[in-house]
């Protein structure tokens, strides 16, 4: 086992990096000594999971039960969350009882939302199934849902109370969801972290087979790079919005393909329009893109692919809720480990980064 602190003051927490969950109970009873738990989880992780972490919740003392809500990004909204609350009421719970995210981000977004807003707020725990979890969305306390057709634009900030990564999970993760994953810890080695990358970039076959202690190592650097972010700008007013890196093209392309591709293969994309974007302006030569595109490359991820209509794209990108006073900030690398903030990228520069990324 090993263990990484998020060190936010009162609202400070620890990862902790496993291949199993025999521990589980132990960890959360160390948060504190719930008289209940309702774990939230979905229809493809519960019968994987549900049965496993109940036990083992069960052992911290706690009267556990289990909210089921349905999969998928489409079910991302309101009337779940509201689900969630009134699981939270039939099974009584109080402000001292705890909700325990079981599954990937959508779980652990609407589970950390829902948390946020019963009894106006109680604890919650991280149990992240997928690597796109374990990865980003799980640690940094940022919760939300889907509305509108803008992704993500309603939610809190709500720190979890422990974060629990069995990286074991991941073997039962199908392959798209894995390349998911995989972009947002790319992600992580580009805006900060050059040794990091290498080290993803140098261990491709090791990282795609799951060897266990490898990915125990690249899981707790991944989440040092973001939980250092995060201890600087937990609210993200400055510094941590560089974690956004390829999120601007990337939300846009994922609400214009209706969800159809995941979260992770839409960042991927981003990030090298973005990139392309960096190149034109002299901040990155070529061959750093092209050093980029290949390590995504290896990844599985497509790195062209039809979009569609552009006017589309663009019309998304206008509900981005991380506009600066009505512009659109981007994320740009310099070198790969270091990236700049910008709120200058012209339509034309979207465009040209577009029909980068278009196949067509």
């Amino acid at each position: 086992m090993e263990r990484l602190y998020v060190d936010l003051g009162e609202r400070s927490y620890d990862i902790v990096f496993t291949d199993s969950f025999s521990d589980l109970g132990a960890e959360t009873k160390k948060v504190g000594s719930p008289g209940k738990i309702l774990i939230v989880t979905d229809s493809n992780v519960a019968p994987l999971y549900a049965d496993e972490a109940k036990k083992e919740l069960q052992m911290s003392g706690a009267e556990v039960s289990v909210c089921v809500i349905p999969a998928g990004e489409e079910n991302k909204n309101m009337n779940v969350i509201l689900d969630i609350c009134s699981s939270c009421i039939e099974n009584g719970l109080d402000r001292k009882s705890m909700i325990a995210a079981l599954g990937g981000g959508v779980v652990g977004d609407m589970a950390g939302f829902a948390a946020a807003m019963y009894m106006r707020g109680i604890k919650f725990i991280q149990i992240p199934t997928t690597l796109l979890a374990q990865s980003d969305s799980s640690v940094g306390g940022k919760t939300g849902v889907d509305f509108a057709g803008s992704k993500n634009i309603l939610g809190a900030f709500h720190q979890p109370s422990l974060v629990y990564i069995n990286v074991n999970t991941l073997k039962t993760l199908p392959e798209e969801q894995f390349i998911s994953g995989m972009g947002e810890v790319i992600k992580h080695g580009i805006i900060r972290g050059r040794r990091f990358f290498d080290y993803i970039k140098n261990n491709t076959e090791l990282i795609k087979s799951l060897d266990t202690d490898t990915f125990i190592r690249m899981s707790k650097t991944n989440c040092s790079i973001k939980a250092d972010v995060v201890m600087n700008d937990e609210r993200e007013n400055g510094l941590r919005a560089i974690l956004n890196f390829g999120h601007t093209i990337g939300h846009a392309a994922e609400s214009a393909f209706d969800f159809e591709l995941t979260h992770g293969e839409c960042v991927g994309l981003g990030m090298i329009a973005a990139s392309h974007i960096a190149e034109g302006r002299g901040l990155i030569t070529s061959e750093q893109l092209k050093e980029m595109i290949s390590v995504l490359d290896g990844y599985g991820f497509r790195t062209k692919i039809k979009l569609p209509e552009y006017a589309r794209i663009l019309d998304f990108m206008q509900n981005d809720k991380k506009k600066v006073s009505g512009k659109l900030k981007f994320v740009l690398p310099v070198s790969i480990g270091e990236v700049v903030q910008v709120t200058d990228v012209t339509e034309d520069e979207i465009i040209s980064a577009l029909e980068f990324i278009d196949e067509r």
